[in-house]
């Protein structure tokens, strides 16, 4: 663009150079060739100043295009630059803490004042690298606090570290929604796969790309576990914006040198040291957050271990917020283990506390983590409070009942962020609820690239879960009878072997004229299958790992849940109360459809089609939305506990 504005300015020169030769010469034209040539001569001349003026606009067109990509790529810059700030910042609050410049009530104060006022903060602190920790107190104490949460997760997951299930992808999502609406979250990973620094690269399920600033902080750190203080090493990091604390145990580096995250015979020693540890940091460090948000069984000890032991240790005004993905995976231990991290087994062992409800030999380490929050968020994006206690606590009812009011459930979310169509990178034509003609495009575009008959007409049918095939082999034929109605199908194949190969045999009945079985994994494709798709196929409408159902809405496809039997679609009761907000606009916008019947519905009624896809569209399911609210409502009301 640089070397094009530079020819437009010569070539200006160099016409203003011609024109004023002509207006010489003309001169003596016209002196002697009278009044046709005087006339001539101006229309040339007022032709060639046309030429000049048009090229001079195109060079104010040029500067004004460098200076808005100018613009752009500072404001980029700034954002990153920003975010790196305030993570400095914090952890130089750390550093003031750990050398006896400041207490952990003030630390608190100022943790909060970095976040409350971030936008002012790049302004006011570019040149932190150059100023000692003195000279940043007296900065950072002419800020005014304000109303912000803060929040450290202690959690076993965190995508893209750590991904194993729904759970790494919840706690970046819903970290990333809080700090963008000016809450500080930290979070503390657990230490699995993080012992050996240097040999990192090895653990195929751990992934460092994303990570920024990973620092070793320069303080011993001791926490106590089966009766003695072991030493520690604490790791700091930026992730998606999102501090991150990683704990690399010195002598129990045995217990954190594995393969896998979970899955072991000492499991319950492990996890009980990280969250041990943990909470030893947070008290040494002077951190002061106003919520622990801690996840599943793995961490549910952390709300024994607080109010036992911690809360005492400058945590006053802390509370607890636990997250229970399911109720499957509970944890059940002898009494007796509970003294490896400092707690009392007898006085926990006890029906109203761990004291597990069938085995009364046995703890039960997940009902403690219940017993001890003061709020608990169940993460179901179909079922109410009241049919999770009777219908899926796994023998936790009693508790769940007794502790009902501190209840809530939340959906989870996706990150829009990256699923968007109107700014989808990987489409050929974007669209939004507002506009849909990309749509149909993008149609084409996956019937092109599939060898499929190009027809934007033809419902056209992706299925992103393919195991849910293994899980109901019937819908092979809810599949064949579909393309008697000139259904085409998308699949995306499975790890399930049996399922590839039911697909590879469906694939060849049907003479590979209507089906394509894509067998790898292709992000980009992906992303046009569920632009391309009219109907995305669904195991459940709850499905919290890839979060189907919810992109399936946002790219204006129609999730249809899948059963065994066609007349029988509907496998949640459409009549219970208090359901997410989810729930109730899935269930009366598309539950009822079984897959005939939505292909009947867009054959049918094209238009009325239309706007139920775009009124689907411009619903936010996004972390930001229900996910969001539910956590703040509950760190809300902790507040004044």
């Amino acid at each position: 663009m640089a070397l094009c504005l530079g020819r437009n300015i010569g070539v200006i020169k160099a016409r203003r150079t011609v024109c004023c030769s002509l207006s010489s010469s003309s001169s003596s034209k016209n002196s002697n060739n009278g009044g046709d040539a005087n006339g001539l001569l101006k229309e040339e001349e007022e032709e060639k100043y046309n030429d000049i003026w048009e090229l001079f606009k195109e060079a104010q067109q040029n500067i004004l295009y460098l200076n808005k990509q100018r613009l752009q790529s500072e404001a980029v810059n700034k954002l990153g630059n920003e975010q790196s700030l305030w993570w400095e910042l914090l952890l130089r609050i750390d550093s003031m803490v750990l050398t006896g410049l400041i207490d952990s009530a003030e630390a608190s104060g100022l943790r909060k004042t970095v976040m409350g006022n971030k936008f002012s903060v790049a302004l006011v602190f570019f040149d932190i690298r150059q100023k000692t920790d003195a000279e940043l107190l007296a900065k950072l104490r002419h800020f005014s606090d304000k109303n912000v949460f803060h929040i450290i997760q202690i959690c076993t997951e965190m995508e893209p570290l750590v991904s194993v299930g729904s759970l790494s992808s919840y706690v970046t999502g819903l970290s990333k929604a809080l700090q963008k609406k000016g809450h500080m979250v930290e979070n503390f990973v657990n230490a699995i796969l993080f012992c050996y620094v240097k040999k990192w690269h090895r653990y195929a399920c751990l992934d460092l790309t994303e990570m920024q600033g990973l620092r070793e902080i320069e303080a011993e750190l001791y926490s106590y576990f089966n009766g003695q203080l072991h030493g520690n090493r604490i790791w700091t990091g930026i992730v998606h914006g999102i501090g991150v604390t990683l704990i690399q145990p010195l002598y129990y580096s045995s217990f954190f040198d594995r393969e896998r995250v979970y899955g072991y015979s000492d499991d319950f020693e492990r996890f009980t040291y990280f969250s041990r540890a943990s909470l030893d940091y947070i008290a040494k460090s002077g951190k002061q957050p106003d919520v622990l948000h801690i996840h599943n069984w793995e961490t549910a000890i952390v709300g024994p271990l607080f109010w036992d032991i911690f809360v005492k240790q400058g945590l006053g005004g802390t509370r607890v917020l636990l997250t229970c993905h399911d109720f499957d995976s509970q944890c059940l231990e002898q009494p007796d283990k509970l003294a490896l991290c400092g707690l009392d087994p007898a006085s926990l062992h006890r029906p109203d506390r761990l004291q597990d409800h069938t085995m009364t030999h046995l703890v039960n380490v997940l009902k403690g983590g219940l017993v001890y929050s003061n709020k608990v968020v169940i993460v179901s994006s179909m079922y109410s409070k009241e049919r999770i206690i009777s219908s899926f606590s796994h023998g936790l009812e009693p508790t769940l009942a007794i502790h009902k009011d501190k209840l809530l459930v939340s959906p989870c979310g996706f990150d829009n962020s990256t699923w968007d169509p109107s700014k989808d990178k990987f489409l050929p034509k974007n669209y939004s609820a507002d506009d849909l003609k990309g749509k149909s495009i993008c149609k084409v575009a996956l019937q092109q690239q599939l060898g499929l008959s190009r027809n934007s007409s033809t419902v056209l049918v992706g299925c992103i879960s393919t195991e849910l095939l293994d899980f109901d082999p019937n819908i092979q034929k809810v599949v064949w009878n579909a393309t008697q109605k000139n259904v085409q199908f998308i699949f995306v194949g499975s790890k399930v072997t049996s399922v590839n190969g039911a697909l590879e045999y469906l694939q060849k009945e049907l003479k590979d004229e209507t089906m394509r079985f894509v067998n790898k994994y292709d992000e980009a494709l992906l992303h046009l299958i569920y632009a391309g798709s009219d109907i995305i196929l669904c195991q459940s409408f709850h499905d919290p790992l890839p979060q189907v159902p919810l992109k399936a809405l946002k790219y204006g496809a129609a999730p249809v849940a899948v059963t065994s039997n066609e007349n029988k679609f509907r496998h949640f009761v459409a009549h219970e109360q208090e359901t997410t907000r989810f729930s109730q606009f899935i269930t009366s916008a598309f539950g009822y459809l079984s897959l005939s019947q939505a292909v009947d519905e867009i054959k049918n009624n094209p238009s009325k089609w239309k706007q139920k896809i775009a009124d689907a569209m411009a619903k936010d399911f996004s972390w930001n939305a229900e996910c969001y609210d539910v956590h703040v409502s509950a760190y809300t009301a902790m507040k004044s506990l």
